[in-house]
């Protein structure tokens, strides 16, 4: 199966950042001939702190993702906390993502699998592996076509997470792609005075340890200047780092 690449900066910050990244993966689309879908959240909901920065809401991301989708032509994923949004962001993007805590909310679940677009779900960080059959049982019970798992790394203590390559394989039995989720899988969780931090130097070895456990797609939120970005800064990819790490994911 040929891997695909989900990359974008990890909340919508403006319209001149949708418009660098978007330049710049398709580019790399272009020029490696890989398949890549643009990813952006237009609220995130589940900040550690009610007072970072949550995104521009339904309304005005949702026609922001629009024109990314209208001016570059690269298929869309966001992802979405209540059930009310799945319709709207269904007709806009074509891979529905499900928050890793949200990934066993029924009805979250199932309002996603009716909009009929692919669904993406987030292994929380709480499951395992053969946990995630269960969310996948209620996708496909109401209708669901294509439906992937992403992998993003387990809570074994304290502002942690640890990856468990093992859940790849596992996750296989069930969804039609497993996607390792690079940057996510790095974060120091709440470790930064009511902020998450992360440890980006290692997001390389999480894609090339995926790879070799089987993943046929990786996620990677990048920025240009991710010290700048408004939301998970320290475990972004650098944007002009990209390019070098999928030519090695796919030799």
């Amino acid at each position: 199966m040929k891997p695909i690449f989900i990359a974008g900066p990890c909340v919508i910050e403006s319209e001149e950042l949708l418009d660098v990244v978007a330049t710049e993966l398709l580019r790399i689309k272009s020029l490696l001939d890989v398949d890549i879908v643009f990813k952006a959240s237009f609220d995130k909901a589940n900040r550690t702190s009610i007072h970072s920065y949550r995104g521009p809401g339904l309304e005005k991301g949702l026609r922001m993702l629009a024109d990314v989708k209208a001016k570059f032509g690269i298929p869309i994923t966001t992802d979405i906390h209540e059930s009310y949004q799945a319709e709207a962001v269904g007709e806009v993007c074509d891979v529905l993502q499900i928050p890793a805590f949200l990934c066993r909310q029924t009805d979250l679940l199932v309002a996603a699998a009716k909009t009929g677009k692919i669904i993406n779900i987030k292994k929380a960080q709480f499951l395992s592996g053969i946990d995630m059959q269960y969310p996948v049982e209620k996708v496909r019970d109401a209708g669901a076509g294509e439906v992937w798992l992403s992998e993003r790394g387990n809570s074994f203590g304290y502002n942690n997470l640890v990856v468990d390559f093992r859940n790849i394989p596992v996750m296989q039995q069930w969804a039609d792609r497993v996607v390792m989720d690079c940057t996510h899988s790095v974060q120091r969780p709440s470790i930064s005075g009511g902020k998450t931090g992360g440890d980006r130097e290692y997001v390389p070895s999480m894609a090339l340890a995926a790879k070799a456990f089987g993943a046929t797609g990786y996620f990677f939120e990048v920025h240009p200047n991710p010290e700048t970005a408004l939301s998970d800064g320290p475990n972004m990819l650098y944007l002009n780092d990209l390019e070098p790490l999928i030519e090695k994911l796919i030799k």
